[in-house]
């Protein structure tokens, strides 16, 4: 009797296949051999799987699952986070990678595209735990990373004390000091602006869709900002900066919206990332004056006159419903935060939108573009590792401010090769521009041929 192996299903991978290829169909049809070749990328160079056993503070064993996703090396070394969170799987992990290739791609940097992470969930656990949970992970991890070859960063659950404990154990490990991670503490050869660099990104980005389109900026601008973490906080406290209004926060037990026409302040979202250190949730804040929080919801619906959305929480976070709720009510401009936070079927309603209504339709970012700045700050500081040199505040801005404006327009400039539309698909633009890039560079190096 034979035996046939069913195909693993893998949701998350197998949709962000789909948007990206849905995409590049224009491409395909004019240079058909570049599908193969698609094919070919979207199979990673390398996955890694393995065992993490570590002790918790009751002196018992514990065991989890430990992946790194090294998906493409042919721009530079492979570059993405390491993410703790109970959800880790491998067709997370594979979609992460995926979309890491060709965000990075899109930063000009040299950069490849990986991802990793474990099962381990460090809400509830001390620090001596998490502490013996890395240094066990790094135990495997450092035989397939290095400061030329991957170079790991944060993600979900991993924040500046896991890097921390991250890089002692690689140092201890590989007895050496070198740029192996990103998102390390200053005084040991951090960047500035690096946390915040993703919401201050996806803020430049959105700022040039909005001069491009309407010859305006942020002044006055109502903004649905979802999550409450660092991408949340940092977009939020940019959109201040430059004039707009913060209408909403979110995280998963609920949302924080504006009744009326108040904004969100600088102390409050202060408080909030305060609350967020210490593990705890929006509804144990006092909600502000002119704002509700509504438990188990999403701020999407919630708000009856949106300018500008800012989904930074998780994956598939605003669907098709959402995206309605959106569009009805005068958002203009949707840029991604978060990674992948949009359905399928909620872009098709945004893209629809701009086709059908023009200047009153929605105008999409799509996070491989417009969350780049994370990965973007993160290349700024291997740079300065590999001089040994640290850059200041204004600098480090000044370069995030400056790529994020360029991968708009090269989005901008590849969307419009393929459209006559006046205002053209800037998610089509990101995934023929990087998908060129990439392509081009495999070629070159043999890894694919036609």
């Amino acid at each position: 009797m034979s035996y046939v192996a069913s195909k693993v299903s893998e949701p998350e991978f197998e949709q962000a296949v789909s948007e990206i290829r849905s995409t590049l169909e224009p491409l395909f049809a004019k240079r058909p051999e570049l599908a193969k070749a698609f094919d070919v990328l979207k199979v990673p160079e390398r996955v890694i799987t393995f065992r993490v056993v570590w002790e918790d503070d009751k002196g018992q064993c514990q065991v989890n699952t430990g992946y790194r996703v090294q998906f493409s090396s042919v721009l530079g070394p492979y570059k993405g986070g390491l993410r703790l969170h109970p959800s880790v799987n491998l067709s997370i992990l594979k979609f992460l990678g995926f979309e890491q290739v060709f965000k990075n791609a899109l930063t000009g940097l040299h950069m490849g595209g990986g991802k990793g992470g474990s099962d381990f969930d460090p809400k509830g656990k001390s620090d001596n735990e998490i502490r013996r949970f890395c240094y066990s992970f790094m135990r495997e991890l450092s035989r397939h990373i290095g400061a030329d070859t991957d170079v790991p960063a944060g993600d979900i659950g991993v924040g500046g004390r896991e890097v921390g404990f991250l890089f002692g154990a690689y140092k201890q490990i590989r007895n050496e000091w070198v740029g192996v991670l990103t998102g390390k503490g200053y005084d040991f050869g951090g960047s500035k602006i690096r946390p915040e660099a993703t919401g201050y990104g996806c803020v430049y980005y959105a700022e040039e869709m909005i001069r491009v389109a309407r010859g305006e900026d942020f002044k006055g601008k109502r903004v649905v900002i979802s999550g409450a973490g660092n991408v949340a906080q940092f977009a939020a406290l940019k959109v201040l900066e430059l004039g707009g209004l913060v209408l909403s926060l979110s995280d998963s037990k609920g949302a924080l919206v504006a009744t009326g026409d108040e904004s969100l302040s600088v102390d409050f979202i202060n408080q909030v990332a305060e609350l967020k250190l210490k593990g705890g949730y929006l509804k144990d804040l006092s909600a502000p004056s002119g704002f509700k929080y509504v438990e188990g919801a999403r701020p999407w619906k919630l708000v009856s006159k949106v300018d500008v959305a800012l989904p930074s929480a998780t994956q598939n976070e605003l669907d098709e419903e959402d995206a309605k709720a959106l569009l009805a009510a005068g958002c203009g401009f949707v840029a991604e935060g978060a990674n992948m936070p949009s359905t399928l079927e909620a872009i098709k309603v945004f893209e629809t939108s701009r086709k059908e209504k023009g200047n009153q339709g929605i105008w999409y970012g799509p996070g491989k573009a417009a969350n780049c700045g994370g990965v973007a700050v993160s290349g700024l500081e291997m740079a300065q590792n590999s001089a040994r040199l640290q850059w200041d505040d204004e600098t480090v801005d000044a370069k995030l401010k400056g790529i994020m404006q360029t991968a708009f327009a090269t989005c901008l400039d590849a969307a419009k090769a393929f459209s006559d539309d006046q205002l053209p698909s800037l998610v089509e633009g990101a995934n023929l521009a990087s998908f060129n890039k990439v392509v081009e560079a495999a070629k070159a190096q043999g890894d694919v041929w036609y």
